[in-house]
């Protein structure tokens, strides 16, 4: 990434060893890492089955780190400790999805986002309409949140307002509680509740709580000028030339296709039409590396799991596989699962091949599902369409919006493809990364060697008050 200010200043950066902080000249290649704060959670911080770390926060923070030239550490701390954590110097930024610490020293980056509070209930119960009906009432928030400390505020003001602080566990596990009736009310952040929906189909948010906030990094109370300097440039530069708006789909940009009534049918298959498929997509997974989550979520879309399913076209079976790709990958029975299924995760795996060596992931899945709709061959004039338009063809972020081009006679009248319905193919995508991800929150990632059906259990909840 391009350099954005002089690099003849310093900054400072944490000793591997022990936290004393020594400054590095740019453009010195750095010995230490930026050391991030941050705890975990869906938008900040956290490691999927293969152990690698993912969230909203710590892509930006690794894109900093990359622009600085420095590795990162990253310091993931309790939430109900996040507030004393502030207080030390063993960090450069906070990116804990935090907003400015009002009357306090310390000092923070511009707005990055927009937020605010909501409350949660489950839909089966009567709406709140005002503040003052939550007298007598109890809500939960996660310990040590904005949240919590909102409430805590309101409670001064509204009698025998409860509050419990939820120190275990996740805002969805919360939110799962409140979906099965164990608590009723529950204050989250607002940018939440379109993830939390694909989990939780019976929430519903209400009531606003307390004004609009900023989300911000936070830089501790004596932050070192050019570190400060680079941050600010840094969020400035990525909210003008959409590396922000990029990394907001990435974890926003699928969650709002999939109404109510979709998951909740959804969540009745897995208990239902699964159990019976589970080991034909463990099966394509050792065979091909691709996560059986994800065959699932394709399989799901492509014909809700029925093995027999024919559109007017002539596409069949789990995977609806054209008679020419059947063919092609020897299917001899495309009505028989485990056949359909395995060959549709090497039809993937082909798509995925067929694209530059410099796609990353995962934008290198997304564009295959793409291709597995509308065909290589539309996919490929559509990437052509790309390049015409100075879009990325490689980025799913780009493709989103010139595949529905596609349908337009001003674009397909000048290909030899002709018309696609390219559109269909970003709903399928999106819809498969929904699914996906309600997959990967209820069933566990695969044991190959020792396969395993049946749930994990994890941590119980700890309530405090």
């Amino acid at each position: 990434m391009k350099r954005l200010l002089p690099l003849g200043m310093t900054i400072f950066l944490a000793a591997c060893g022990d936290w004393s902080f020594t400054p590095l000249p740019f453009p010195t290649p750095a010995q230490h890492d930026l050391v991030v704060l941050t705890r975990g959670g869906p938008l900040t911080h956290q490691t999927d089955d293969a152990g690698n770390a993912t969230g909203l926060e710590h892509d930006l923070a690794e894109a900093f780190a990359q622009e600085l030239g420095v590795g990162v550490k990253y310091l993931v701390v309790a939430p109900e400790d996040m507030a004393k954590r502030l207080r030390s110097n063993d960090y450069h930024i906070a990116a804990a999805w935090l907003s400015p610490l009002p009357d306090s020293e310390i000092r923070a980056t511009p707005p990055i986002f927009q937020t605010q509070d909501t409350l949660a209930q489950n839909d089966a119960s009567l709406p709140l309409r005002e503040l003052a009906q939550l007298s007598g009432k109890t809500v939960h928030a996660m310990a040590g949140s904005r949240q919590a400390a909102n409430l805590h505020r309101l409670s001064l003001e509204i009698p025998d307002l409860a509050v419990v602080e939820v120190g275990h566990g996740d805002i969805l596990d919360l939110l799962e509680l409140l979906g099965n009736g164990q608590v009723d009310y529950v204050a989250m952040d607002k940018n939440l509740e379109d993830i939390a929906n694909q989990f939780v189909p019976n929430l519903r948010t209400t009531l606003l709580i307390g004004e609009e906030q900023p989300i911000v990094w936070l830089l501790g109370d004596a932050p070192n000028a050019e570190l400060a300097a680079r941050a600010n440039a840094f969020i400035d530069r990525i909210q003008r030339d959409g590396t922000l708006a990029k990394l907001e789909d990435r974890y926003f940009g699928h969650v709002r296709r999939l109404n109510q009534a979709d998951v909740i049918k959804f969540l009745g298959q897995i208990e239902t039409s699964l159990p019976k498929l589970r080991q034909y997509f463990q099966t394509a997974e050792a065979a091909t590396g691709i996560d059986w989550r994800l065959l699932a979520a394709v399989a799901y879309h492509e014909s809700h799991w029925d093995s027999n399913a024919t559109s007017p076209t002539g596409v069949r079976g789990i995977m609806m596989l054209t008679e020419e790709t059947a063919d092609r990958l020897k299917v001899s029975n495309r009505l028989d699962p485990r056949e359909s299924i395995l060959a549709g995760a090497r039809y993937i795996n082909l798509l995925k091949d067929n694209l530059p060596d410099d796609v990353r992931e995962p934008d290198r899945t997304w564009l295959a599902l793409a291709a597995y709709n509308i065909g290589p061959g539309h996919f490929n004039a559509a990437r052509t369409i790309a390049k015409q338009l100075k879009a990325d063809p490689n980025a799913w972020f780009e493709m989103k919006r010139i595949l529905p081009l596609l349908a337009k006679p001003q674009y397909y009248e000048r290909l030899k493809s002709g018309r696609a319905r390219g559109g269909e193919a970003v709903i399928l995508v999106e819809n498969i990364r929904s699914y996906y991800d309600i997959l990967v929150r209820h069933e566990p990632q695969a044991q190959i060697a020792t396969r395993v059906d049946g749930m994990t259990g994890g941590p119980g909840l700890k309530l405090k008050r």
